[in-house]
C-alpha cells in the first residue's frame, strides 16, 4: 500500500528513551498491531501512538511515525531548503485524538535540530505551524475525524509552501539544512497532560499514500 523503500519507522514501544525503530528491509513486511498495521480493507496503514507510549530522548511525546531515508532505507535523508526542490505528499486522515489535550501531527518537515513546519490538528482546528508558532495558519476550523485529505509540502529556493487539498495555505521563508520529511501519528500529549494514562487514550491517523520527490 505504501512504498516505504526510503523510510524507517519509530514506534511508541520499546524501553524508556529508546523506542522501537524498524528499518529496511525488515520494514517491508513489518507490522505491530495496533501501532502500525493495515486498515480500511488494506487500503491504508494505521498509525497509532498512545499517551503512555515510549518517547525518543528528544521529545516528551510518543509517535508512530515514518522518518525519511535514502539509499533504499540505509541512510538518513538530509537536504537543504536552498538547493533543489523537495516535495512530500500525504494522502491521509486523522482518526482519533487523545483526551484532554486533543493534539496530533500527521506530517512534518524537520531540519538538523528541530521541526520547521507541521500539519497539526487541535480538536477540529487544523493548523500549519511555523517553528514554535503553532497557530501560524488555520487551514480549517471544522475538520471531522475520518475525513480524508491531501497535505503537501514543497520546499525550494529557501521557501516552504504548504498545500491542503491542492490549495496553497502559506509560504514560509526559511533557510535550513539537514532536513527530512516525517509522516504518521505524532501524538502531542502524554500522561502529564492527558487522562487516562493508558493505551486506550491515543492519537491515530491513516495514510493511504505518502510520496517524496527530490529534483
Amino acid at each position: 500500500m505504501l512504498d516505504l523503500t526510503n523510510w524507517k519507522i519509530t514506534l511508541p514501544t520499546g524501553s524508556s528513551g529508546s523506542p522501537t525503530e524498524v528499518k529496511q528491509p525488515t520494514l517491508d513486511s513489518y507490522q505491530a498491531s495496533p501501532w502500525f498495521v493495515t486498515a480500511d480493507s488494506c487500503r491504508a496503514v494505521q498509525f497509532r501512538a498512545a499517551v503512555n507510549g515510549v518517547t525518543t530522548s528528544g521529545s516528551s511525546y510518543p509517535r508512530s511515525e515514518l522518518r525519511e531515508m535514502t539509499s533504499n532505507g540505509t541512510a538518513n535523508a538530509s537536504w537543504s531548503s536552498t538547493s533543489g526542490t523537495h516535495t512530500l505528499v500525504v494522502d491521509g486522515a486523522f482518526m482519533a485524538l487523545p483526551a484532554v489535550k486533543p493534539h496530533l501531527v500527521i506530517a512534518q518537515i524537520h531540519d538538523g535540530s528541530d521541526d520547521v513546519t507541521v500539519f497539526r490538528l487541535e480538536g477540529s482546528s487544523l493548523y500549519v505551524t511555523n517553528g514554535d508558532t503553532t497557530h501560524h495558519k488555520l487551514v480549517t476550523s471544522s475538520y471531522q475525524l475520518g475525513t480524508r485529505f491531501q497535505a503537501k509540502f514543497v520546499v525550494s529556493g529557501g521557501q516552504v509552501k504548504a498545500y491542503y487539498n491542492g490549495v496553497l495555505q502559506t509560504t514560509i521563508s526559511r533557510s535550513f539544512s539537514g532536513a527530512y520529511f516525517k509522516a504518521g501519528a505524532y501524538t502531542q500529549a502524554n500522561c502529564t497532560n492527558s487522562s487516562p494514562c493508558s493505551s486506550t487514550n491515543y492519537g491515530e491517523t491513516r495514510l493511504y499514500d505518502v510520496t517524496v520527490t527530490h529534483s
